[in-house]
Parts: structure tokens; sequence; C-alpha cells
């Protein structure tokens, strides 16, 4: 039995892998980005650009309120009456909501991240993290894809919504809706596509999201600014969700009240705030949120 003992004692010359490790790495480089995917990535932009155009175009046609107190958003003309605000702070919460005029972030989620020189660059360090600029990270996942967009319309401000044409035609508001519509479901898949090859990581506890093979060593992380980690954040491999919020609201049904209430909110059903506005403007809506919006279901008489 001697004779096949494992002698575990051996130790690793680091100092003669390290080259090793490096080579591996420079070439690992070479095969970014991949030409198979920049058609996919240039086409995500483009949705993007199209859903933000559709979005402020039908905000002129349907109302939108957001909660002052908490990231609440009713697509309606009055908001609703169920007891779901989280409040301010310490303050009570699930209390009836006080909804003011929403606007296009509300609806689209702005998420922001790190815009690196190449993907393969050194780790971002905390005292470093003034010398990148922030982009969407949708943007910078299509950069790092191999898409230019140092070129005018390259949708790096999340404001463009704000200088868009508000002269769109009432019989128009149908097919603006539809079009919106799919700019978003070609966009998510775009994204999801993308993150099948180049890797985005986002933090567990604040959400903070970083396109690259590692994430950064900024000690931005709210929740635990002031723990022993001093605001490290805790990476793991990110979702299409992170990249793209889909901010559920409740849906409103034709068998349901003019205003949502607090008695009927479990027979109510949920949808993304986009596909809830391109419905209310219209658009047929994929056969994969009716369950989510509980089209068919009962309603409190």
């Amino acid at each position: 039995m001697d004779s096949f003992r494992r002698t575990w004692g051996a130790r690793v010359d680091w100092k003669k892998l390290r080259p090793m490790i490096l080579k591996r790495i420079r070439a690992r480089s070479r095969d970014y980005p991949v030409r198979s995917m920049v058609p996919v990535a240039a086409d995500v932009l483009k949705s993007r650009l199209l859903l933000i155009e559709g979005v402020s175009s039908l905000l002129h046609f349907v109302p939108i309120k957001s909660c002052r107190f908490c990231p609440e958003v009713s697509i309606s003309q009055s908001g609703h009456l169920i007891k779901s605000c989280q409040g301010y702070r310490r303050s009570a919460k699930d209390q009836l909501h006080q909804w003011i005029d929403g606007q296009a972030s509300d609806i689209l989620i702005p998420v922001e991240t790190f815009h690196l020189h190449n993907m393969f660059q050194d780790v971002i360090r905390h005292d470093q993290r003034f010398d990148f600029e922030r982009v969407p990270a949708i943007v910078e996942l299509c950069t790092q894809a191999g898409v230019d967009t140092s070129g005018e319309g390259n949708g790096f401000s999340n404001d463009s919504h704000d200088k868009l044409p508000s002269d769109v035609l009432p019989g128009e508001l149908r097919s603006i809706a539809q079009r919106t519509l799919e700019a978003w479901e070609n966009m998510r898949m775009g994204v999801k596509r993308l993150m099948m090859v180049y890797p985005v990581k986002v933090c567990q506890y604040c959400k903070e999201v970083h396109v690259g093979p590692s994430g950064h060593k900024a000690r931005m992380c709210g929740p635990f600014k002031y723990e022993g980690w001093r605001g490290m954040h805790f990476w793991k491999a990110a979702s299409v969700d992170d990249l793209v919020p889909p901010k559920l609201v409740w849906h409103k049904r034709p068998q349901d009240p003019a205003v949502l209430t607090e008695a009927g909110r479990g027979f109510y059903g949920h949808a993304p705030a986009v596909v809830e506005l391109c419905a209310q403007a219209g658009a047929a809506v994929p056969k994969k949120y009716l369950c989510m919006m509980k089209a068919n279901g009962l309603t409190r008489t």
C-alpha cells in the first residue's frame, strides 16, 4: 500500500507558471471580438434606439404615473389604490402611493457600467473609478462585441428620448406601439445571445453591472458601505434582466375596475412596463406574457 501512496508535498513554482498564464490571457484576447456576433450587436443597438424613440412617442398618448416615494409605476391616468408603497427610508410601509407624472426613465430603467478601453484590460481599482466613463450597459456590451459606437447617435446618453419629436398622428399609434414592442423583444433576445459569448457580471447585493471577464474593485456597494469589507461588490454571472430590467407593473384587464383597488390585488396580473404601455396603445401582446397578465382570469366582484 505504501508504494501506491501519493505524495502531496510537491510545491507549485508560480514564478515559472506566471509567464504561461499571461501568455494564455494574451492569446485569449485575440479571439475577441467574435465576427459572427457583430451583426447581432449592431441589431441590438438599432433596436435600442427604436425602443427609446417608440416609448417617447407613446408617452404623448398613454399617461403614466410614478410614486413620489418608491419606484412603483402605473400605466394609467390616475394610478391605482393598491397599498404597496415601500415608503422613503424608515417611513411606514404598505401605504397608498402618492402619484406624480412619470417619464421615459421610469419605463426604461437606465443601467450604467464602466466603459473599458479593451475587454481584457487590468481590473479597475477603487482610486481609478473616476478615470472611466459611465455608459449604458447595453452600449458597452455592443462596443466590446465589435460595433463602432463613436459616431453620432450611438445611444450613450440615457436622455435621448427628450430630443425626439412628438408630432405623431393618432392613427399611427397602434403601428408605433407594435414596432416598439418588437424592438423590445429583439433587443432582449440580442442581449441574451451576446451574453452567451461575452461575460457580464452583476453584484448580488446592489445590482451594479460590469461588462467584462471580471468585476471591478471600486467600493461602491451601498448595502455594505460601512461594513468591514468597505463596499466591495460580490460578483456573480448576470442575466438579461440585470441589463434590461423588465420593470413589472400592474396590468389592467377589460373586466377590472377603472382604478385597481387593494381588495382585488390577488386577482390582478402583472406585465413589463414596456409591454403594458404598448398593449394599452393597441399592440398585440406575445402569448408568453398572457399567463403573467392573467388575461383570462377572474376579477373581484
